[in-house]
């Protein structure tokens, strides 16, 4: 298939490329990019436009993140390869992993959240009642990589695996069993922890999308990663610096 130009205005920093081969592009997004045009803004500042101008060619969008979240997506160079992701992802032959930076800690080092979700009032998902008619199945697996404390306040470092893909699931899921995501406008407000104060390094939904496993053409899995974001990164630095460590249990 030939290559489209694209003519959108405008500039932009660079995008982050890091994977790039004949069927996808894969790209560190930035926390506050919306992958897709977002209403009432200019269409050309989202992520895939953005990406589209630096390569000078179209994309297909495969799947999203949160637009305040960080990290890998992963986007399609043609229709057959559109295709065969859309229906990887579809049937849930995609591995994904994200990180975390929540409230408290888990009530178990590694485990698995089962509860199926809802859409709910204002574009925001809520936890299922049981038997509720419009429940969608949601199955989130965890782990808990580090944990901090100070002044009696915790915070833990979690990995997400999701298994499904609803809206909002890993934020839903987390806040569901105490540990809601740091800084996260929709699922956390009134639930951080006093001593994250005006000296916390970042303070936007510290959620990053680390981690994608896809099947390749030829059957074998093509593995993407995408480094934790800078000011996460500095967030971990500082509870290193700043924070106490906690033991496993």
């Amino acid at each position: 298939m030939s290559e489209s130009p694209v003519n959108d205005s405008g500039s932009s920093r660079p995008l982050a490329i890091l994977h790039e081969d004949d069927d996808l592009v894969a790209v560190s997004k930035p926390a506050g990019m919306p992958v897709i045009p977002a209403r009432g803004e200019p269409p050309g500042e989202c992520l895939r436009r953005r990406l589209e101008r630096q390569l000078g060619r179209r994309l297909l969008v495969v799947h999203r993140i949160d637009r305040d979240a960080s990290g890998l997506v992963v986007f399609a160079r043609g229709p057959g390869a559109h295709r065969a992701m859309s229906l990887a992802f579809e049937h849930r032959r995609v591995e994904k992993t994200y990180v975390a930076f929540v409230a408290g800690a888990p009530p178990a080092d590694e485990g698995e959240i089962d509860a199926a979700l809802h859409a709910a009032r204002k574009g925001k998902t809520r936890p299922a009642r049981s038997g509720e008619p419009g429940g969608q199945d949601a199955l989130t697996g965890y782990r808990v990589l580090r944990r901090w404390h100070r002044d009696g306040s915790l915070v833990s470092l979690v990995e997400a695996r999701p298994r499904t893909g609803r809206h909002h699931q890993i934020r839903v899921h987390l806040r569901s069993i105490g540990t809601p995501i740091l800084f996260d406008p929709l699922y956390g407000r009134g639930l951080m922890p006093e001593t994250l104060g005006n000296d916390t390094p970042c303070r936007r939904l510290a959620l990053h999308a680390r981690r994608l496993e896809l099947p390749g053409r030829d059957g074998g899995p093509v593995v993407l990663e995408a480094p934790l974001a800078g000011d996460l990164a500095d967030l971990q630095e500082w509870l290193d610096r700043a924070w106490e460590g906690v033991s496993a249990r």
